[in-house]
């Protein structure tokens, strides 16, 4: 078992994209062989299985992180042959009479096999077969511009992202655009918008990335210098205090810890940003303060108590954000089996009715009130006279 144990093991790891469990041990098994063929729709990749018997088909979807366990399952004293397929791997494992595991492996191309659409073709905005300089050093795509299997969850999440912006920006006839990024780190998040606007958007962008550690901005300026993206640099700063005397018209904020969200979001709307797109993350800050006597079941367990308090964070930040004028939403960024970090505050300078911003900011007030809450956002904006 332990030999079988190590060969599936040297199997999944590498990304399979089909593979075919065979050749029943005896008759009383049921199932004449068993398929699986990786499958991906708007949601997740998934492992569909085709178990056939003489004269039917049966399937079941699994989510990929079991394939390991499923194989176990099948193979162990029943069937005695897999074959699989990797994007560049072929695999023959085959158990002899007397129980010992023979693993082949030769390298191949099988690209081909790969079947993502199960339902129909996502018509992303990096599109496979762009040569996207980011995305090959960052392992997604290959050098010829092909999804690299293993990395697929992290392509969706990035074109998600574009398309994010994409849907605030498409009709509106940008000329050029001055963007920050606070706490940007050593993500190549950075360099795939400056290519979005670029050559996709053909719009002139300005735009700066903002990080604490002196050697990321160092190897993101080296970085930006070898794509030859000539108006994209890094500085070194902190999120609280950071200034700039020029017009921005896009603040963009990826997974700044608990109040830096805050501070990213105040910045942006002391420069009047038309647009801020926001992945807050550690909402510390509720979960230390909130309490409450007629709702104290949402606060008598921990785990809820934590989520409550993150979820709380980012709906009083939307109110507030509406509350000065910005039409806001709460968006899934990632698919919450990946991250739980998977809000996006996207927010635009809009026309807001006086009564609606009214209602906002008084169901901020409620709330706080309600649950002895003291949001840093609020107290910052608050001092500024803004709310």
């Amino acid at each position: 078992m332990e030999e079988l144990k190590k060969a599936i093991d040297e199997i999944v790891q590498h990304g399979i994209i089909k593979l075919i469990v065979s050749n029943k041990t005896n008759k009383d098994v049921e199932y004449n062989k068993i398929t699986f063929v990786l499958k991906e729709d708007d949601v997740k990749q998934y492992y569909q299985i085709e178990k056939n018997t003489d004269k039917q088909a049966f399937h079941e979807n699994i989510n990929i992180d079991i394939l390991r366990e499923k194989l176990l399952e099948y193979v162990a004293s029943n069937y005695k042959q897999i074959d699989a397929w990797s994007e560049t791997i072929t695999f023959d494992l085959k158990i002899s009479k007397k129980g010992k595991v023979h693993l082949g492996k030769k390298k191949s191309d099988n690209i081909n096999l790969v079947n993502k659409e199960h339902n129909k073709e996502k018509n992303y905005i990096l599109k496979e077969g762009m040569i996207i300089d980011p995305l090959i050093d960052l392992g997604v795509f290959t050098k010829e511009g092909r999804v690299v299997n293993s990395k697929y969850d992290k392509y969706k999440q990035i074109n998600k992202f574009i398309e994010i912006i994409d849907d605030e920006i498409k009709n509106k006839d940008f000329l050029e655009l001055t963007i920050l990024d606070f706490g940007c780190g050593k993500s190549y998040l950075t360099f795939v918008l400056y290519y979005y606007f670029v050559e996709i958007k053909r719009i002139n962008v300005k735009m700066i990335g903002l990080d604490l550690k002196d050697d990321v901005i160092k190897k993101c300026n080296e970085i930006a210098k070898r794509y030859n993206y000539e108006n994209l640099h890094f500085e070194l700063g902190d999120i609280n205090g950071f200034k700039y005397d020029n017009k921005v018209d896009m603040v963009i904020t990826l997974h700044a810890c608990d109040t830096a969200t805050d501070y990213a979001i105040y910045n942006a709307v002391k420069w009047n940003s038309q647009m801020i797109f926001s992945v807050p993350c550690c909402q510390h800050e509720f979960n230390s303060q909130i309490k409450t006597e007629s709702l104290s079941i949402l606060t008598k367990y921990g785990i809820v108590q934590e989520r409550i308090s993150a979820l709380m964070t980012d709906a009083v930040r939307a109110n507030i954000l509406e509350g000065i004028g910005y039409k806001t939403q709460l968006l899934e960024f990632i698919d919450i089996s990946h991250s739980p970090k998977n809000i996006l505050i996207r927010a635009t300078k809009s026309n807001i009715s006086n009564d609606r911003k009214e209602k906002a900011l008084y169901e901020v007030n409620a709330l706080m009130s309600q649950f002895n809450l003291n949001s840093t956002l609020f107290n910052l904006l608050k001092k500024d006279n803004i709310i």
